[in-house]
């Protein structure tokens, strides 16, 4: 169990990029969703001890993540959203080298690692492959062979899915799928899509807040008989009835389609609608008034 309580951050320039954030993690896939700017990264960042926090605490299990850095260090995964890798240095190589850099001294032991993960991320047939002429997707997946080294208790994942083609991506969420099995999984992103595929708990960040946490089916479920969609023209859409509060538009054969939230009918036009992941998202971004 991963328990986050009251952490803040503030940077030099006076962002404050984290505000009293609490949130408990148990194993599996949990979603972080937020817009860019969140504080996501930062977040991420604090937790994987890249930087300190001004105030809270962090603890998994009985381990003090803000204090004894190296021990969270030995039991952490971290794939951040930009990671650098050597062009001219093939995936076997440079793998067995982070494996040394993990501590894995032995060097039998050190292979069959190398060959589990490569094995695991789909990239065996390229182990010796230079990592330069690699896809996207085929580095975020040794990116994430990387990360599993040394069997990691926290595994944190950053924007992974950003830019991958659809089967790419599809590869790549199976993966994690995988993992989060035997640990903590934190995937922090901005696609709802990817957190309604795979996560069994999620929260929403904003402007360095938690807003929301719960399971995707009951954050749903909260929702019910307050969605709302019509046909609307682009020029009413900001004007959809009082107490109405637009979650979202999307276009229709042409046709703007707006979906709102309120506890009555906005008007004649409007018809109820079932709930999904990106209502709550979108509804927890525009502040719901029960809450």
């Amino acid at each position: 169990m991963l328990t986050i309580e009251n952490l803040s951050k503030t940077y030099a320039n006076g962002v404050h990029a984290l505000r009293g954030v609490n949130l408990s993690i148990s194993r599996g896939l949990f979603g972080l969703l937020g817009p860019n700017g969140a504080g996501k990264s930062s977040l991420m960042r604090t937790l994987a001890t890249l930087q300190d926090a001004d105030t809270g605490t962090v603890f998994l299990d009985d381990v003090d993540v803000l204090k004894d850095k190296q021990a969270v260090r030995r039991i952490l995964g971290y794939l951040p959203q930009d990671f650098g890798l050597y062009p001219r240095i093939d995936a076997e190589t440079l793998l067995a080298h982070f494996a040394r850099l993990k501590g894995i001294s032995d060097s039998q032991q050190r292979a069959e690692a190398v060959e589990s993960l490569l094995q695991l991320t789909n990239l065996w047939q390229v182990r010796k492959q230079k990592l330069g002429t690699f896809s996207g997707g085929m580095r975020q997946r040794f990116g994430i062979a990387q990360a599993l080294l040394g069997n990691p208790q926290l595994i944190i994942v950053d924007e992974p899915t950003t830019g991958l083609d659809p089967e790419e991506r599809r590869r790549f969420l199976n993966l994690l799928s995988k993992i989060g099995e035997d640990a903590v999984v934190i995937l922090s992103t901005h696609l709802v899509a990817d957190v309604r595929e795979l996560c069994s708990a999620m929260a929403v960040i904003n402007k360095g807040q938690v807003l929301i946490q719960g399971t995707p089916s009951q954050l749903v479920s909260e929702l019910e008989g307050r969605v709302w969609r019509a046909q609307v023209n682009n020029g009413d859409v900001e004007h959809l009835g009082e107490g109405a509060t637009l979650l979202s538009t999307h276009l229709n054969a042409g046709r703007t389609v707006a979906r709102v939230e309120s506890t009555l009918c906005p008007g004649p036009e409007f018809t109820s609608a079932s709930p999904d992941l990106e209502d709550v998202y979108f509804s927890a971004l525009r502040g719901r008034e029960d809450r």
